[in-house]
């Protein structure tokens, strides 16, 4: 690629490193991995071409990893097929099952098929129009044709010297080998005469090393000027100097010399099973075989495609790694209170290792130490960890000012700070750090009251709301508000979209807010309806920039079908990404409803509202879920500050 065009894409995943992931159920993490390889090739490029990995028998589970990858990079996909010994109607089959796989061709992503190596004796031109006959797939315009490219012997055909190498062949006279491709094989074990009309150019003659008669024979060839591909000596034989002195003018004339020690016949089989890809070094096979297939292409209709502007949706993969990627670029301090819980000690073994956030524990440092040990936890340098026995005492007249106007007093400060949720809060209202997570073992209330009390909301802001980043197999939507404010107001639900909608800005999302109720529109009528009515058109007046459309139903707001039938005119219908929910019941009730018959995976509760950023943990989080919830936490930071 870099030879021949002038790229230099990024080196790729090897074979073994993806099947060691794959095998460790680390998906999540090789999409990642990809994605990261992908960011290094976008950068200055309006198209990219990803190659995804061929279905063998050896590696039946590409199919899987293409998918994922297509969904990961939202991707356009063209499937590329070689029709094998088949009728049009079976081949026509065989492209429609694979398109099946990615959404099927009616999906406006799977654009098409180019067919490769199609063996016939028609032109091009007329298979395609014959196939497109039998096949109901191609005729309706969703799915295309977009190549059909001729097998040719010849582009297969490696240099003589690749066959040397891949052979590890000892080289008796180099010649043109450099030059010279091998486009057939013959091996001699019959007379010359039956020999001779086999030497035609691009052969190679595989012989034993004792048949001087054929390596004569060869060598009168190449003199008269056959350019063969070169002569191979098996058997581990060297002919006699003699024979090769009668050689010396085909030698001259730059045949090449290869000798082998397996026998004939293994050497044979080894021939056959030589790679057919094209080495990095050979430009002229590459840019031959570029040429070929750029012909045969639909180059119009993929030119006219490539200019055509779409809107990507932000993929779970890419989501984590762009949420990584700031994190780390953040550098935030992130206080953890519950420092002597094993998930939380090796999310922060995690966050410091890989410098997503300067991790601070809260617990003595013996109690982290034996908790590591106990559960095999390597404790990163850096990590710092701080016993709340021996700072309690610094923060009593803090959190004393802090609360002077509750008449709070060093006593009663004092025995609050025995909850290390409340020491790392002060620490977070002094600015010692930049966030707090927990929720291991404190509940909600224990986590959120002390922010409330210390914190406080941030300016403009009169509530504190939550989201929910639902991370769909092809899309990250959020959820608001799931876990805080039971039965909001006109006005809060309005502030509430607009926290939300500032949270998907701030995280890579383009916000298009959709207002939950139980009709569209102007369907119906009653209270909780009027209530998203009024909720919607003041976001609209606080922000009128901002694409937000209520009352609607969720399959409204979420499916581009349904939203034709009941809402046509809506900038939000069919294309939502934010959902705010008009109460607790409904957002905690379809939160936890489709993370569980959903194929989908949530990031959160993320708070909103408040002057610092403060997290806390869903019931039952494990690692992952914390490490991510440190990344957010970082993130919020770095948009606060």
């Amino acid at each position: 690629m870099a030879r021949t065009h002038g790229l230099k894409p990024p080196k790729p995943l090897g074979l073994a490193h993806v099947e060691r992931m794959l095998g460790d159920g680390q998906l999540d993490e090789l999409l990642e991995e990809i994605i990261n390889l992908y960011q290094q090739a976008a950068i200055g490029k309006d198209v990219l071409v990803v190659e995804g990995m061929v279905p063998t028998r050896s590696a039946s589970y590409a199919a899987r990893v293409n998918l994922h990858l297509a969904k990961s990079l939202d991707a356009e996909v063209i499937l590329v097929s070689a029709p094998e010994n088949e009728v049009l109607t079976e081949l026509s089959g065989r492209v429609e099952l694979q398109a099946q796989l990615f959404g099927g061709p009616k999906d406006p992503k799977v654009l098409g098929v180019i067919l490769n190596k199609v063996r016939t004796e028609e032109s091009m031109e007329v298979f395609a129009a014959r196939l497109k006959e039998h096949s109901p797939l191609l005729r309706n315009g969703d799915f295309r044709l977009l190549g059909c490219i001729p097998y040719r012997a010849e582009l297969n055909a490696p240099r003589t010297r690749d066959v040397a190498e891949l052979l590890g062949a000892q080289v008796l006279n180099a010649g043109d080998y450099d030059q010279r491709r091998m486009s057939r094989i013959i091996i001699c074990a019959r007379t010359v005469l039956n020999t001779v009309p086999l030497l035609k150019p691009g052969v190679l003659v595989v012989t034993p090393g004792d048949r001087d008669d054929i390596i004569l024979a060869v060598s009168l060839a190449a003199i008269n000027g056959v350019p063969l591909a070169g002569l191979l000596l098996t058997s581990d034989t060297v002919p006699d100097p003699r024979i090769m002195e009668l050689c010396r003018g085909a030698l001259q004339a730059g045949l090449p010399v290869l000798s082998v020690s397996t026998g004939s016949y293994d050497t044979a089989n080894r021939l056959n099973q030589l790679n057919k890809e094209i080495p990095i070094d050979d430009r002229e096979r590459a840019e031959i075989i570029t040429d070929f297939v750029a012909s045969h292409l639909d180059a119009s209709w993929l030119h006219q495609r490539c200019g055509t502007p779409r809107e990507l949706r932000l993929s779970p993969a890419v989501f984590r790694y762009q949420l990584i990627q700031r994190a780390q670029a953040a550098n935030k301090r992130i206080v953890l209170p519950e420092g002597n819980e094993p998930l939380t000690i090796q999310a922060a073994a995690i966050c410091q290792a890989r410098g997503i956030a300067r991790c601070v524990l809260l617990a003595r440092p013996e109690e982290v130490q034996a908790v590591a040990q106990a559960h095999g936890i390597e404790l990163p340098p850096g990590l710092e960890i701080l016993d709340p026995d021996l700072i309690r005492e610094r923060y009593v007249a803090p959190m004393v000012e802090l609360r002077k106007s509750k008449s709070l007093n060093a006593p009663m400060a004092e025995q609050q700070l025995e909850d290390p949720v409340v020491i790392g809060t002060v620490m977070l209202a002094l600015d010692e750090v930049d966030g707090l997570v927990s929720g291991v073992v404190h509940s909600t209330a224990n986590t959120i009251r002390p922010a409330l009390q210390l914190i406080k909301t941030a300016p403009g802001c009169t509530l504190v709301s939550s989201v929910f980043f639902m991370l769909f197999p092809e899309q990250v939507l959020m959820y608001g508000d799931c876990i805080m404010n039971p039965h909001p107001s006109a006005s809060e639900l309005s502030e509430i979209a607009l926290q939300s909608a500032d949270s998907a800005t701030a995280f890579g999302i383009s916000p298009r807010v959709a207002m939950i109720s139980y009709s569209s529109g102007n369907s119906a009528s009653g209270e909780e309806v009027e209530k998203v009515r009024e909720a919607t058109q003041l976001a609209r007046e606080t922000r009128r920039d901002l694409l937000i459309d209520g009352p609607l139903q969720y399959d409204a707001a979420a499916n581009e079908h349904v939203a034709r039938q009941l809402a046509p005119d809506s900038p939000v219908a069919g294309r939502a990404n934010v959902f705010v929910f008009p109460d607790l019941n409904t957002g905690n009730t379809t939160y936890k409803a489709v993370q569980r018959s959903a194929d989908c995976v949530s990031l959160g509760p993320m708070l909103q509202g408040l002057r610092k950023p403060v997290n806390d943990l869903p019931r039952g989080a494990q690692v992952d879920d914390i490490v991510y919830t440190i990344a957010l936490t970082a993130i919020q930071a770095d948009t606060f500050s």
